[in-house]
């Protein structure tokens, strides 16, 4: 009686114990599925994170770009407006071509005239400064002073700078002014500019365009 007892007894925790072990087994896997649909989830959280602050990236670059060439577009205007003649008697423009554009004017204010170079090299506007040196006074090329003021810039084939004469805008005949122009005949400049941060999506450029008339040169504009 007691042999039996111990062997139905030793049977019953084979079962139990059986049956744990399968539960256990059983649960494993479940962890396992957990595991990998987070690890799925958790990456395209990830893609998708990345993918949303690359845009921004994006984003925001072209806001600063876009705002710089705005900021320094508006300077260009100003400065070509109040264009004189240097302080060595030169005439007020000196180069006027597609994309190259240098005259004298006092941008900053000092009363002394300087000679100011716009000029596209590569994707990027830049602008040279040569301040006046000596009496009577020169302007050294070795002293120019040169800074990107824009970058991304995307025109291309098409001109940055266009000239306009007096006739301008009854006769569209003759403008714009073929280039190099001669410095005598302009009265107007417009300024043209593409900007993108992105080389391959021309569809989102953003286009600044500006004029600026001479007031010194001005006749019946």
């Amino acid at each position: 009686m007691y042999r039996t007892k111990n062997k139905n007894y030793f049977q019953h925790k084979t079962r139990v114990s059986w049956n744990i072990v399968n539960y256990q087994g059983f649960t494993l896997i479940e962890l396992l599925i957990v595991i990998v649909l987070m690890s799925l989830l958790a990456g395209g959280l990830l893609t998708l994170q990345y993918i949303l602050t690359q845009n921004q990236i994006v984003v925001w670059r072209s806001y600063v770009s876009v705002n710089e060439a705005n900021n320094n577009v508006f300077s260009l205007v100003r400065e070509a407006r109040t264009a004189r003649s240097g302080e060595n008697g030169a005439y007020p423009i000196e180069t006027a071509d597609d994309n190259e554009f240098t005259f004298y004017s006092d941008y900053d204010f000092d009363e002394q005239t300087e000679r100011i170079r716009y000029y596209l090299d590569g994707a990027n506007l830049s602008k040279g400064v040569i301040e006046p040196v000596g009496f009577p006074a020169t302007y050294p090329l070795s002293e120019e002073k040169v800074k990107v003021i824009s970058e991304n810039v995307r025109n291309e084939s098409i001109p940055i700078f266009y000239y306009y004469n007096e006739g301008w805008p009854e006769d569209s005949i003759n403008n714009p002014l073929t280039t190099p122009a001669s410095p005598s005949e302009i009265k107007l400049v417009k300024i043209f500019i593409r900007i993108n941060t992105s080389v391959n999506e021309p569809n989102k450029d953003y286009v600044l365009e500006s004029y600026a008339q001479l007031r010194m040169l001005k006749e019946n504009l």
